[in-house]
């Protein structure tokens, strides 16, 4: 793996093990299928699959993101505003 590739993927491995620190099934669920997906990969060599690799990885980190997001928003909404409001 070339050597801008590899620090790009270990600095999405960091990302997602940060983000994954709040995840609704807990850290730990995280953490174990982050590894299982990485070291799924760990072989890789074509760069093009690397890439699409990366992507994928930034793609489920912007989800991760709007899942915390809205987690966010309901707990806001919840506390401010009542429920029997028409």
């Amino acid at each position: 793996m070339a050597n801008s590739l590899r620090g790009e993927v270990i600095k999405l491995y960091k990302n997602l093990l940060y983000l994954g620190r709040e995840y609704p099934k807990g850290a730990d669920y995280f953490r174990s299928r982050l590894k299982a997906a990485f070291l799924k990969n760990k072989d890789e060599k074509d760069p093009e699959k690397i890439k699409q690799l990366i992507a994928r990885g930034e793609f489920v980190i912007k989800e991760l993101e709007a899942l915390y997001f809205l987690r966010k928003y309901r707990a806001m909404k919840q506390r401010y505003y009542s429920e029997d409001k028409p």
